[in-house]
């Protein structure tokens, strides 16, 4: 006999369901508290599908909170669901699918999806079956019941229906949905373009064997009258442009035109779908061939794109200048995350850093066009703008033609949204059109340090991040042209009364300090006396941001920052900010971010701040790592803790170890950290081992004598991380056994053979990022600058590599401890450099200014080599050497 409820339970189930739709928050806490522990009763899902399905007299909102009530509980208690109540729920919901509200059938359609994904798609097997015979119903509520949960189905579970686990069920749902693209209700035509959707990238094959019949139907539909249609359509064409681009490309122009149309589409939504068609264009290879004789119709139409809507000034509340005074709400402020620190060979040739170890990068680049947060992420401005940008990458300055003219326009036009348009766009293009922008911006830079002073709030907001677009230009011509002029007025609107304003004049400014570097020296005391000002002026959110902006002014100006009224400015509001945090409040990371930075250029000017500083890291990492084995001793009783705070911290005391040098040592004699850092180097997360193996150098550097003692338990780890998969944490350990050795120096020997092979492998792996290869190379260098017996018989393996890796690099202590140990197993195994002796002819000759006695080691290789082959083949092997490369050898050497 089937389920009944006890009629006293469906009343008291009933009223907790009404009393949690109640506003007052202590009611719902209540509610919540009491629906969880009903989860003891195993009939009580009974009750909620039974509300959800059959107890049709209730109103709408009730049964479907009922069924994503029952859905939370699918997702956190499923397995612990009698057989019995499961079986009761899944006939509930097929039965039930065709519901005549579309709340509860999309409520249904959820549940059933919840359900397939818990792994029930293989243990339900009528499921699918039982949805696709539901599509031929005559009952049109029936129809789309079961194609929107077989549409959630195909979102959930794509990869899991194209397995053999189930019999591949796609060879006859693909072609079933092909069908319904010619129904008669738009809700059922969208469904099924939907359903199909979920499929393209990944090159189902159900779907690729009938591509062309997919493609003829979407074409079918373009001009549908439903938007949900043509938004699906448009979205198709789009993916389908990285998949089956030979499929398109027959017919790019009718698709081009189309995709105009669509891009201007009533429908805001369709247009933004529309809008992303360019993006991904502009990845095909074929762009510029397809877009060049459409350029003058496309751009315009873009441009037009990047106006703020009535809507989106009302939302943007754009009409509200003034807003400094008004507290932000916590749920505007977003999620930070702290990128772990990455030790990179600091100089190289071209005095640009390199950055190429953000394999795991989720910070935002600040030309993001992150102008309007407060709308949805992304809109069709953004998209826009976006599109502009790449095109402008794609077509450089073939695309000013059809741009200035309608630049000119909209910068000088009166009404302010047409203005502010104009400037987005003039930000968006400047990577791809910089030099044919050049000769316009001795007029333009000025006319945007104008417009700082604007009376919008939203065009001085979008002009700070214009201007930081060609900050790189700004600093390379005369101060008292630009650049002079830019950071007065740009320090004006870092103090503006509209909170939007402050934000994007804090960004602009951390670009600015990161172009301009030491060219900021000095302005310095005007810089910090703004910057310290915003402190009391910012709401929490701009605050956020004006971390970083006085960490990158650190970052930039380096010790210069290490004066006695500078630090007497900054360190006061830092420390006061520092005192006010609670330990677990996620201020703390950029915080500790920028004290990091701060901490490495003041150097010696930071030791009065050190003490507490140092102290409160250290009790960060230790109180996490007992969050975290407590949490994994009793899971159910302890929450893991955010290891973002042991991570902040660990890189807070390596800025700490960098800046103060031997004078941290105090400090490290009288804390557990070597005990807290052998635990952090075994975590689980990369990011912590990251921050770690950073700290472990920066240790071995400033305070040798109580790193050494845990050596015998460090190296084995160190060993065991050289894993290229994880780039940055391999970085860092590398480079902390470089400086180990050092230190150690003959003692080195034990522990050379737990990590030469590793960093052999890792100099000899195509497609290793530079950085890791420079730090590999300078380690094996110092390796055998210590220990040339034990390194030396691999010369040969790594020999070439090595040297192409290091002729890049500036003269520097690293480049010359690692020449030494080359120089050192060259003595020890000749021969095994002589395959590749050109290559470290190279290297050599990198070398602007070795010190006298390196100079001395190359002298007596270079000749000692020419001696033993003799006059004659030196001259012949000499011959193969670029002329410039011949020359430096012989006026610095005399060979």
């Amino acid at each position: 006999m089937e389920w009944q409820p006890d009629p006293a339970g469906l009343q008291q189930i009933l009223q907790l369901l009404k009393e949690s739709q109640s506003p007052d928050t202590e009611t719902q806490r209540a509610v919540q508290q009491k629906l969880e522990s009903l989860n003891q009763y195993p009939d009580f899902n009974n009750y909620l599908i039974y509300v959800l399905t059959k107890l049709k007299s209730e109103d709408e909102p009730t049964r479907s909170l009922s069924g994503l009530i029952l859905k939370n509980n699918v997702k956190a208690h499923y397995t612990n669901f009698p057989a019995q109540v499961t079986d009761f729920v899944k006939k509930e919901c097929l039965a039930n699918i065709g519901d005549p509200s579309p709340l509860i059938r999309a409520t249904i359609g959820i549940l059933i999806t919840t359900i397939a994904s818990k792994g029930e798609l293989q243990n339900w097997p009528e499921l699918l079956p039982h949805l696709c015979s539901l599509l031929d119903s005559n009952d049109y509520n029936t129809c789309e019941g079961a194609f929107g949960a077989l549409q959630k189905v195909c979102e959930d579970s794509a990869e899991l229906l194209d397995c053999d686990a189930l019999n591949r069920p796609l060879n006859t749902m693909i072609p079933k949905f092909l069908q319904y693209f010619k129904h008669t209700s738009a809700k059922i035509r969208s469904h099924a373009i939907a359903c199909v959707n979920q499929f393209i990238i990944s090159r189902t094959q159900a779907l690729m064997v009938h591509i062309d019949v997919f493609i003829e139907n979407l074409f079918a539909l373009a001009n549908d009258e439903d938007p949900e249609v043509r938004k699906n359509v448009c979205r198709a064409l789009v993916m389908l442009q990285e998949v089956r681009m030979d499929r398109l490309i027959p017919h790019m122009h009718n698709i081009v035109e189309y995709m105009l149309l669509r891009t201007q589409d009533g429908d805001e939504t369709v247009a933004l779908e529309a809008c992303e068609f360019w993006l991904t264009l502009a990845e095909q290879p074929i762009c510029k061939e397809v877009l060049s004789g459409y350029l003058d119709r496309v751009i315009p139409v873009l441009v037009n794109n990047t106006r703020y809507s009535e809507i989106d000034i009302i939302l943007l509340k754009g009409d509200v200048e003034e807003d400094e005074q008004i507290p932000d709400r916590e749920e505007d402020i977003r999620p930070r995350f702290h990128k772990a620190k990455t030790h990179t060979t600091s100089e190289e040739q071209d005095g640009q850093e390199s950055s190429d170890l953000d394999d795991d990068d989720d910070g935002q680049e600040s030309s993001d066009l992150d102008d309007d947060d407060a709308l949805s992420d992304w809109n069709l401005r953004k998209c826009s703008a976006a599109a502009l940008d790449v095109l402008a990458n794609v077509f450089r300055d073939d695309l000013l033609p059809n741009l200035l003219p309608i630049l000119k326009e909209t910068l000088f036009h009166p009404d302010w949204e047409a203005k502010e348009s104009g400037i987005l766009v003039l930000g968006a293009i400047a990577e791809g059109c910089m030099n044919g922008m050049v000769q316009h911006l001795p007029d333009l830079v000025p006319f945007l340090i104008k417009s700082l002073s604007e009376k919008k709030a939203l065009v001085r907001s979008i002009t700070c991040w214009t201007l930081s677009r060609y900050a790189h230009w700004i600093v390379q011509q005369q101060h008292e042209l630009y650049l002079k002029p830019l950071m007065t007025e740009l320090l004006k609107r870092v103090l503006d009364t509209n909170k939007r304003v402050q934000e994007a004049a804090c960004s602009a400014f951390a670009t600015l300090e990161e172009e301009a570097c030491t060219e900021l020296v000095p302005y310095l005391g005007y810089i910090l006396e703004t910057l310290v000002y915003a402190f009391n002026k910012y709401q929490h959110k701009n605050l956020l941001i004006l971390y970083d902006a006085i960490g990158t002014l650190a970052d930039s100006v380096g010790n210069h920052l290490n004066k006695a009224e500078y630090i007497n400015m900054l360190m006061p509001p830092l420390i006061a900010k520092w005192n006010s945090l609670r330990d677990e409040d996620k201020d703390l990371f950029p915080l500790l971010e920028c004290l990091s930075s701060v901490a490495t250029a003041l150097q010696s000017g930071f030791l009065p701040y050190s003490e507490p500083v140092y102290q409160r890291c250290v009790n960060l990492v230790q109180q996490n790592l007992q969050q975290s084995m407590a949490a994994l001793a009793q899971p159910d009783q302890f929450e893991p803790p955010d290891k973002d705070f042991m991570i902040v911290a660990l890189d807070l005391l390596s800025g700490l170890a960098e800046g103060l040098n031997e004078q941290i040592e105090p400090l490290v004699s009288s804390s557990n950290i070597l005990t807290l850092l052998f635990q952090c180097m075994q975590d689980k997360m990369p990011e912590v081992r990251q921050s770690s193996f950073a700290l472990l150098g920066d240790l071995t550097k400033a305070c040798f004598q109580h790193v050494k003692p845990c050596i015998a338990d460090f190296m084995p780890i160190l060993g065991a991380n050289l894993n290229p998969e994880f780039i940055s944490v391999c970085n860092n350990a590398t480079w902390a056994i470089g400086e180990i050795s050092i230190q150690m120096g003959a003692d080195m020997q034990p522990y050379v053979a737990l990590v030469l092979n590793q960093l052999v492998d890792i100099i000899n792996r195509p497609g290793t990022p530079k950085t890791l290869l420079e730090n590999t190379a300078i380690t094996i260098g110092r390796l055998g600058y210590v220990c040339p017996q034990e390194v030396a018989p691999m010369l040969q393996q790594f020999i070439r590599p090595w040297c192409t890796s290091l002729r890049n690099i500036r003269d520097n202590e690293e480049k010359d401890s690692a020449f030494r140990g080359i120089c050192s197993m060259i003595h020890v195994n000749p021969g095994g450099v002589v395959q590749d002796f050109i290559f470290f002819c190279d290297a050599v000759a990198s070398w602007v200014n070795p010190k006298e006695d390196l100079k001395e080691m190359f002298f007596r290789i270079l000749h000692g080599f020419k001696n033993q082959v003799g006059e004659e083949n030196w001259r012949r092997f000499s011959d193969q050497f670029p002329l410039p490369l011949k020359e430096r050898l012989s006026t610095q050497y005399g060979v």
